[in-house]
């Protein structure tokens, strides 16, 4: 079983590069965009009052990636937070290769259509590079964690890293994936 690889680089490998290079025709294979690496950040404000709250971000996020997260600290301090430099606020960890695709095969076809009301993710939220920065306001979507354990709501930003050199390009990726992109808008061409 630990040879076998996750179901989104089999589908990456199969159809999704082909598909990629048949719309945007790389004359070069390493010109095909890829995933490179998923980032999941979690910044906890409440942390400068209670240290309980930061330790149970950490078990959260462990839960949800699978791999212990690092501690982020605070930059500098600022007085009307109560904030420290060097003072822990939050905690990030960086999914790469088989825990990478594992984990985007479980946001597209689990956690995604559990968060409510969902009309899909905006089609413009890329950097400029090809980077795609999702925002989750309530962890619990995520079906590893016990409610009952985690009642503090807490959000985290997910970022998915490409190689992509434009937005357009690595949309095309994403959306291969089966990334929920919501609808186009159409433009109006009535004159009123």
């Amino acid at each position: 079983m630990a040879d076998s690889k996750p179901r989104m680089q089999v589908r990456y490998e199969e159809t999704v590069r082909q598909a990629l290079v048949e719309k945007h025709s790389y004359a070069n294979p390493h010109q095909v965009p890829r995933i490179e690496k998923i980032t999941l950040n979690m910044g906890v404000g409440a942390a400068t009052g209670d240290k309980k709250v930061l330790d149970l971000a950490i078990e959260a996020m462990t839960e949800i990636a699978g791999q212990k997260p690092v501690l982020t600290l605070a930059r500098k301090s600022i007085a009307g937070f109560r904030l420290r430099e060097g003072m822990p606020i939050g905690c990030m960890v960086t999914l790469r290769r088989q825990r990478m695709y594992e984990f985007l095969d479980r946001l597209i076809s689990i956690v995604l259509p559990r968060v409510r009301d969902f009309r899909g993710i905006n089609r413009n939220a890329f950097d400029g590079r090809g980077n795609y920065t999702l925002g989750l306001s309530e962890q619990l979507v995520f079906s590893e964690l016990n409610p009952d354990k985690f009642t503090r709501p807490q959000g985290m930003n997910i970022t998915i890293v490409t190689s992509a050199r434009t937005n357009d390009e690595a949309r095309d990726l994403l959306a291969e994936f089966g990334m929920p992109f919501k609808a186009e808008k159409k433009k109006s061409t009535d004159a009123a």
